[in-house]
Order: C-alpha cells, then sequence, then structure tokens
C-alpha cells in the first residue's frame, strides 16, 4: 500500500474526497490537506502542499484535482522533484507512471466524471516506473531542476 497526499481547490473537492474514501478503504496511507469546501480558493496553495510533501519523500505519490487539472499541475511542477502530469485516460496514466515517473496524478473534475478519475487513478496507482531508457529521460528533467535553481 502506498501512502498518498490528496488536494484540490473548490472545483474539485467533490472528486478528491471520493478519492479519499476509496484509497483509505483500499488501505492505502492516505493525507488529505483540503480543500474541504466549495467556496472558492486559489489551487496553488493545495498544489504546493501536495508537491512539497512528494519531494520531501513525506508521501509516495500525489494526486490533485482542479476545474481541469491544468492550474494544479502547473503549479505542482514548479516543485523540483515532482512530475505532475494531467492524465484524462488510463492510458495517459500508465504511461506518465511507467516512462516520465510521474509521481503526482492531476484530474479535472469539470472534465472528468468520477467512473474515469476512479479508473484513472486506479492505472496511475498499479504502475511503476520502468527505467530503462527512459531513466535517462528523466535525469535529464532533473538536472534541468538543478542547473535552474
Amino acid at each position: 500500500m502506498a501512502r498518498i497526499v490528496l488536494g484540490s481547490d473548490h472545483a474539485g473537492v467533490r472528486t478528491k474526497d471520493h478519492l479519499v474514501g476509496r484509497l483509505a478503504a483500499a488501505g492505502h496511507e492516505v493525507e488529505d490537506v483540503g480543500t474541504h469546501g466549495t467556496e472558492s480558493v486559489d489551487y496553488p496553495d493545495f498544489a504546493r502542499k501536495v508537491a512539497i510533501r512528494v519531494a520531501e519523500g513525506r508521501a509516495d505519490l500525489g494526486i490533485l484535482v482542479c476545474g481541469t487539472g491544468l492550474g494544479v499541475s502547473i503549479a505542482a511542477n514548479k516543485v523540483p522533484g515532482v512530475r505532475a502530469a494531467v492524465c484524462r485516460s488510463e492510458y495517459e496514466a500508465r504511461m506518465a507512471r511507467r516512462h516520465n515517473d510521474a509521481n503526482v496524478l492531476c484530474l479535472g473534475e469539470r472534465v472528468t466524471g468520477l467512473g474515469l478519475a476512479e479508473a484513472t487513478c486506479d492505472a496511475f496507482l498499479a504502475e511503476g516506473f520502468e527505467g530503462g531508457r527512459h531513466a535517462r529521460r528523466v535525469e535529464k528533467i532533473h538536472a534541468i531542476e538543478e542547473e535552474l535553481s
């Protein structure tokens, strides 16, 4: 079982809450960093919380939800060591893990129904990084972070 941290803004709270319950019921160690209501909040605040926990190793993986998944992915990817991927299908989730060693899944509640969000999340959690030729590419991403920090 994995240590998973989840966060969302107001536009993703329904999906985030659903996934929190589902993942906890499956036996994962789950941390919910908010938000916990539908009052308007700023997605970078929650993306930062999730990304830092993943980058520091306090969580194995992160899941972020906003209206489209785009805003939280942009914000999370500002944290060195985070490879956040917006995934709208099981295939994208599998490839993000296998080839890009993605460690944060970003979903959009306004564009992805609960059933697809569940399936995408399951695919993301079921996969691991293949390494091999992909490791060289992920290392180049890390080198960019090091060079620019």
